[in-house]
């Protein structure tokens, strides 16, 4: 197994034990190794470090250096499986980019803490044992990319933070994790489950010497204005996604700009802030050339929206990779 290291709060370190406040990205990947030499009886392991960075600071440009890292671990056939620690602010994005690009079915296994390094019960060590358990574990062939946090496992695409200090921070809302993991042995709730199917897999080699397409978020609340909205239209942004309210709704005047934006090229994807129940079709107002997001987070969706904007500039095929998480 392969721990691919990119910072976060699993490599901080606190100001004291006992305090809140602590700096992100400090150890290296062999100090988390180092940390939990229970890992040497479940699994062969070697470190690589990718980035030391907290992961607020995450950049579409190291998600596409990750992918080609585990691309290229793969092919190669240097490992059987790979870990990716991560900082736990961005971790759902980062996963999802990959779990959208990866072409292999072998183990992707994020984890990440809430606690540094040398706080009074650090979650790290123990996230990291169970990752790497997931990793080597035959019944995670074929799942997509996982992420592991505090003994439980979720998808990719369902799994969001769910709050800002606690341990158990993580939750897929609409589905549930996956499974959960007890004494180094996972034990999935759904053996089935696995990736959507794509029916285009982007290709990570055709990203590697390219930016992907601009997209932002706007949200929408109570007495929300257009200028948001508007400026980035203005400044060259591709597309937008509007983080809405209840069934992805949003004020008169977004959807003012939004339907201008649509008639001028602009991608609008239209998702909301609501942790449960997504957004279908079957939404008010509806106007055409925008597309839904269907259970997709905001977050989610910019991402998926960059990396549809690659293949395609017709809002019926942006739709339809939308369409495969209903």
């Amino acid at each position: 197994i392969v721990i691919v290291a990119t910072g976060g709060t699993i490599a901080g370190i606190a100001d004291s034990p006992a305090g809140n406040v602590y700096t992100p990205a400090q150890l290296t990947v062999e100090s988390l190794i180092r940390q939990v030499p229970q890992i040497s009886g479940k699994a062969s392991v070697e470190g690589l470090q990718l980035c030391n960075i907290a992961s607020q600071y995450m950049m579409p440009r190291i998600w596409i250096h990750l992918a080609g890292v585990v691309d290229s671990l793969f092919s190669g056939d240097h490992c059987d499986g790979i870990v990716v620690t991560h900082g736990t602010d961005t971790m759902e994005e980062t996963a999802f980019f990959l779990d959208l690009v990866n072409a292999h079915e072998r183990p992707v296994v994020f984890t990440g803490s809430m606690r540094p390094s040398n706080s009074p019960g650090a979650d790290g060590p123990a996230n990291l044992f169970n990752a790497v358990c997931l990793a080597a574990d035959p019944a995670a062939v074929g799942k997509g990319v996982l992420v592991v946090m505090n003994d439980y496992i979720f998808s990719a695409s369902e799994v969001t933070k769910t709050h800002t200090v606690n341990p158990q921070a993580f939750e897929s809302p609409d589905q549930g994790p996956l499974g959960t993991i007890r004494g180094g042995n996972a034990f999935f709730y759904h053996p089935r489950h696995g990736r959507p199917f794509l029916e285009k897999k982007f290709s990570i080699a055709e990203l590697a010497n390219r930016d992907l397409p601009r997209v932002d978020i706007v949200m929408s609340y109570a007495g929300a204005t257009s200028l948001l909205f508007d400026t980035l239209v203005k400044n060259g942004t591709e597309g937008i996604v509007i983080a809405g309210v209840g069934h992805g709704n949003y004020s008169e005047q977004i959807e003012n700009s939004a339907k201008n934006a649509v008639r001028n090229g602009v991608f609008v994807v239209r998702a909301t802030r609501v942790l449960q129940g997504g957004v279908s079709s079957d939404v008010e107002n509806p106007f055409k050339g925008q597309v839904v997001s269907r259970s997709l987070s905001p977050q989610k969706a910019r991402i998926l929206l960059m990396l549809a904007l690659t293949a395609s500039r017709e809002p019926a095929d942006i739709q339809r990779f939308f369409d495969q998480y209903p």
